[in-house]
């Protein structure tokens, strides 16, 4: 089934939560579809979202991940739904409609909502049989799907992709450290304000939710730091707020970039690895957002670790 022929069937899953939901009639607003792609097809019904998960999502640590939301929802959007259900070859789990930052006005980025979110998901406990975060695969798919593009512009960024550790390139377990409970996809477009609770800010997107290293958490923001596309004054409220609410990825004082390095450097690579195939694939030159990426992983082709975010410290 294609993500398009999702999205009928999907709305009247939506739908029908959304009516089962209430008490009074369903005013039947504000519908449509938030996302069609073919790793997620997401639709609303009023104060209801329907999502169909990528296709051959394990039923079982889905499950799990639900569960994990179900027992932080002071950090995580809790599901409506505590099971996912079968629509053809999909998943489908329900939630509450939260509403986005909004992408158009940066000021208002909740960077401390963010970090100290993260923080408090780092420090819980996982659940018993929680999987591991796929953050690392991910990204490993992102440079495998460089590598079929068979184009000589991603030489750096392959080179700079074998310079990281086995565990980075998701080839070995993780560093002798103890595993936390990690969201495995963090950036500003995971927070919503909770519908319920006096608009504050939850985590949403389970998908990749699971045991790792919590610098990966980090490693979007901080890969963007380095690469001059975040501004400090961001990254230091970020950080500076992570580290006061306890979180456990970088030490509480000095520099956090020996901790940080490989998970930015990883981000940075599956950041440029997907914009360059987008691009190829599209025909057309990169940008310079997507210019810079591909530079800096030149960069740390040739730089040792820690020293690639060196502008940075």
């Amino acid at each position: 089934m294609t993500a398009n022929s999702l999205v009928p069937e999907l709305t009247r899953t939506a739908t029908a939560t959304a009516h089962a939901r209430r008490r009074t009639a369903c005013p039947c607003g504000a519908t449509g579809t938030l996302a069609d792609r073919p790793d997620a097809t997401v639709v609303r019904h009023a104060d209801t979202v329907a999502k169909a998960h990528p296709p051959r999502t394990d039923p079982t640590e889905l499950t799990l991940r639900l569960a994990t939301a179900s027992a932080l929802p002071d950090v995580l959007l809790p599901p409506l739904t505590p099971t996912p259900a079968p629509l053809h070859d999909r998943l489908v789990t329900c939630w509450p409609y939260g509403t986005p930052v909004d992408p158009n006005n940066p000021d208002t980025a909740p960077w401390e909502a963010a970090a100290a979110l993260l923080a408090r998901l780092h420090l819980h406990p996982p659940l018993p049989g929680t999987p591991p975060m796929r953050g690392p695969a991910k990204a490993a798919r992102a440079v495998e799907r460089l590598r079929a593009t068979e184009t000589t512009a991603a030489r750096p960024v392959l080179r700079a992709w074998h310079a990281l550790p086995a565990w980075a390139r998701a080839e070995a377990q993780l560093p002798d450290i103890t595993p936390a409970l990690c969201h495995g996809d963090f950036h500003l477009g995971q927070l919503v304000r909770h519908p319920a609770d006096h608009g504050t800010w939850r985590l949403i997107d389970v998908d990749d939710l699971g045991t790792g290293t919590p610098t990966w958490d980090l490693a979007r923001p901080a890969a963007w730091y380095a690469c001059g596309l975040l501004a400090p004054d961001e990254w230091t409220r970020f950080l500076t707020a992570y580290r006061a609410a306890g979180g456990p990825a970088v030490p509480p004082h000095g520099d956090p970039w020996p901790a940080l390095d490989i998970a930015a450097r990883a981000l940075t690579v599956q950041t440029a690895a997907t914009a360059l195939t987008k691009a190829t694939q599209a025909a057309r030159p990169l940008d310079d957002i997507e210019r810079s990426l591909v530079d800096a992983c030149d960069r740390m082709a040739s730089t040792p670790p820690e020293l690639t975010c060196e502008s940075a410290k």
